[in-house]
C-alpha cells in the first residue's frame, strides 16, 4: 500500500493530536481520601460518623473515575487509621497527581449548612473550584465557596490538592441528606465531574 508524504504527515498529526487529548487523563493519577477512619470517626452527630460517609464517597468517586479511564488510588478502602503524614506520602510518590480529601463538616450552630471546598495553592484552587462549582449546581444549599486554608493534609501534599467538606452533619436535615444513598450518589457524581473537568483544561 502506498501512502504519500502529505497522507503520511495528516495521519501522524492526527495521532498526536489524539495522544495529547487522551494522556491529559491517562498521565494524571488521582489520590482519593477519605477523611479519618478507624480510631478517628470525624465529626459525629445524629448517630452518624463522618468516617464512615467519607468512605461511601470515595468508593463511589474511585469507580466513576476509573470508569472515565482515569488512574485512581484511595488512601484508604475500610475502616482504618491512617495518619495525614502517610496520606501526604502516598500522593507525593507520584509527580503528576491530583489529591482530593473528602470530608462533612460540623458545627456547633446546628443551623449552619452548605458545601465548601478548600485549597493552599493557585492550582489548587483551580481543583477546588471545579469541584465546587460542580456541587453547587446541582446541589440545592448554601455555596460556602472555595477557600484558601492551611490544612495539614494538604499543605504536605506537594501536587495539586483540594479539601471538599460536602455538608454539615451537625444539621439534623443536612445530615438526613448526607446519610441517604442517593445523596451520596449525586455528591459522587458531581466530585468526579468536577476532578474530570480539572484533568482535562490543565
Amino acid at each position: 500500500m502506498h501512502i504519500n508524504i502529505k497522507e503520511h504527515f495528516f495521519l501522524s498529526f492526527v495521532a498526536i493530536i489524539f495522544l495529547i487529548a487522551f494522556n491529559k487523563l491517562d498521565a494524571k493519577t488521582v489520590i482519593i481520601d477519605p477523611g479519618h477512619g478507624g480510631k478517628d470517626k470525624g465529626a459525629y452527630w445524629y448517630g452518624i460518623s463522618e468516617k464512615t460517609l467519607t468512605l461511601d464517597v470515595a468508593k463511589k468517586v474511585e469507580l466513576l473515575l476509573k470508569q472515565k479511564g482515569i488512574k485512581v488510588l484511595m488512601t484508604r478502602k475500610s475502616d482504618q487509621y491512617v495518619s495525614i503524614e502517610d496520606r501526604a506520602s502516598i500522593a507525593n510518590k507520584y509527580t503528576n497527581s491530583i489529591f482530593v480529601s473528602i470530608h462533612f463538616n460540623a458545627h456547633t450552630n446546628s443551623t449552619v449548612k452548605g458545601i465548601e471546598t478548600f485549597y493552599i495553592s493557585s492550582k489548587g484552587k483551580k481543583l477546588a473550584g471545579s469541584i465546587q462549582s460542580r456541587l453547587t449546581r446541582r446541589i440545592n444549599t448554601r455555596d460556602r465557596g472555595s477557600k484558601k486554608y492551611h490544612y495539614a493534609v494538604l499543605r504536605k501534599t506537594k501536587g495539586v490538592a483540594a479539601l471538599v467538606e460536602c455538608g454539615f452533619i451537625s444539621n439534623r436535615w443536612e445530615s438526613n441528606r448526607c446519610s441517604s444513598s442517593w445523596y451520596k450518589e449525586i455528591l459522587a457524581h458531581e466530585i468526579t465531574e468536577g476532578i474530570a473537568a480539572y484533568c482535562n483544561n490543565n
